[in-house]
């Protein structure tokens, strides 16, 4: 498809508003996903910082009693 115009190009001959809209959606998608993604990477390692610690403390108890 050849365009003549920049408008042209954004309307893409009467379905701009589908191709342009399914754009936007697919990168809002993505973009929560990321982030959904390092939310969750935070939780797990908090989470396993407190594991880690937990066990520590009580290998060292067990040593000193």
């Amino acid at each position: 498809m050849n365009w003549e115009s920049w408008s042209e190009f954004f309307s893409m001959g009467g379905y701009g508003v589908y191709v342009w809209g399914s754009y936007c959606v697919t990168i809002i998608c993505i973009v929560g996903e990321i982030i959904l993604i390092s939310k969750r990477r935070r939780t797990l390692q908090k989470h396993l910082g407190l594991i880690h610690e937990s066990t520590a403390k009580e290998i060292k108890n067990e040593t000193t009693s």
